[in-house]
């Protein structure tokens, strides 16, 4: 596989003066400060630092006065993407953001010689399985108690998988490709 940070792919339709860059550790607290409002167990610092020194590529997506508007980790795998954390900040969700930033993460593995992305999702968030199944997703398996939950309880996570052909024509998916 080429490198998958420089290879960021920039799909059409992001409203004028956004833009997408790539994550350093000097973006951390503004990440950790959309995480904490975006969710009840939110990465820690920590996890995104982490993410950073061991060379997963994040996305982010700025608005045009340049302040942060959601942000996507990925772990670069043998032959397919890891989306680790994809998140819109909550004052930007439902305007087709989430789809564009998404679409951006599948450009990029795929311009960088990747033949698909995998992911956990967590049964209760509708809405971002909703998106996943619209951009060709399809569920492949499940985590059992895999994300903290209410109480000290455990959340199983859906496995999801998007695949698209190589270029050599494998089709090992039905799912030939993104769909927004």
């Amino acid at each position: 596989m080429s490198n998958l940070s420089a290879n960021l792919s920039v799909p059409a339709g992001l409203p004028a003066g956004w833009r997408l860059e790539r994550m350093t550790v000097l973006s951390i607290p503004e990440i950790v400060a959309i995480e904490l409002r975006a969710y009840p167990f939110p990465w820690s610092q920590r996890n995104f630092e982490d993410s950073v020194r061991s060379g997963y590529v994040g996305l982010l997506l700025r608005d045009a006065h340049g302040r942060l508007a959601g942000y996507a980790i990925v772990m670069p795998a043998v032959d397919e993407m890891h989306l680790l954390n994809i998140t819109i900040a909550p004052e930007h969700q439902r305007r087709g953001l989430g789809a564009w930033l998404l679409q951006a993460v599948a450009d990029t593995a795929r311009a960088s010689g990747y033949h698909g992305i995998l992911l956990e999702v967590r049964p209760s968030n509708g809405g971002a399985i909703a998106l996943y199944q619209r951009s060709g997703f399809a569920e492949i398996g499940r985590r059992r108690g895999y994300y903290p939950a209410a109480d000290g309880a455990r959340e199983d996570a859906l496995v999801m998988r998007l695949h698209w052909p190589t270029a050599d024509g494998d089709t090992a998916s039905a799912h030939g490709g993104f769909r927004p």
